[in-house]
């Protein structure tokens, strides 16, 4: 099977060109996905059986300020990709996230979940995930990720270890941290199985809150997890509002015959060597 991963230069697109050597790894500078001429060249040059679209507009406040340009990514960037994999008969995964929904819910959303996005990057990766239709395929939704190959939660929390005595971390805000080389294997095996097309929870096992996985990164650093001060989300207000529970449910994937991602705490474990 042969591969084309755009965004390759991020903390997912990394991980995965790692895993899939001689696909073809192509970041921001090399792809432009808002030029669907360029798209759909570099599409029928390659003809991959495959291609993940891990490039987005990832700054959610930014987006909440500058909805078109983020729209011109997440949106309409990906009607043209999706375009050029129909119609060389390439397989579209298109990376999507929690934020389509609403946060709202008491127990994990299903993937067939109605979507209800409470700001503007949630809006438009929803009309991401509608232009990706057009071509089949999967759409992978993720969240709260962290990795060895770009900035993230895990990271922060490292340095602000290193520099504080105490850190304030958001303790109403229910996820599941996700590992970039778990979501990456995670993708691989999806492509590779012949599963049903259609929308799957690209999630670790369990929840917990920003203070919870805080104070687990504390105790892989030996540091005393009470340093972690639980606080609410209005000590940190932001332009977007940011769901309140965005823990998925992972049912597609047994109805797959394929195994979900592992509890989160286990996934950081295995990482932390990596994330050092």
């Amino acid at each position: 099977m042969s591969w084309l991963i755009t965004g390759a230069g991020g903390m997912l697109g990394t991980d995965l060109a790692v895993r899939l050597d001689g696909a073809v790894a192509l970041t921001r500078s090399d792809l432009d996905l808002r030029d669907p001429v360029a798209v759909r060249e570099v599409i029928e040059r390659h003809r991959p059986a495959t291609v993940v679209n891990c490039a987005g507009w990832t700054a959610v406040d930014g987006a909440e300020t500058d909805e078109d340009a983020a729209l011109a990514v997440n949106g309409t960037a990906v009607g043209g990709l999706a375009d050029a994999c129909a119609d060389t008969g390439a397989t579209l995964v298109q990376i999507s996230t929690d934020y389509v929904f609403d946060g709202r819910g008491v127990r994990p959303y299903a993937e067939d979940a109605p979507t209800s996005p409470v700001n503007a990057y949630g809006r438009t990766k929803l009309a991401g995930e509608q232009a990706a239709a057009k071509a089949g395929g999967y759409v992978v939704r993720t969240a709260w990720l962290y990795g060895a190959y770009g900035p993230n939660f895990v990271q922060t929390m490292m340095r602000l270890a290193a520099e504080r005595d105490t850190v304030s971390v958001v303790d109403d805000q229910f996820g599941q941290p996700t590992w970039t080389g778990d979501l990456a294997d995670q993708i691989v095996a999806l492509a590779r199985s012949g599963a049903p097309h259609g929308v799957y929870h690209g999630t670790s096992a369990g929840r917990t809150t920003w203070y919870g996985l805080a104070r687990e990164i504390f105790t892989l650093l030996g540091l005393d997890p009470g340093r972690v001060r639980p606080v609410s989300s209005a000590a940190f207000p932001r332009p977007a509002p940011r769901p309140a529970y965005s823990v998925l449910g992972h049912d597609r994937w047994a109805a797959a015959g394929l195994s979900p991602i592992r509890d989160w705490r286990d996934a950081l474990r295995a990482a932390w060597p990596a994330l050092r």
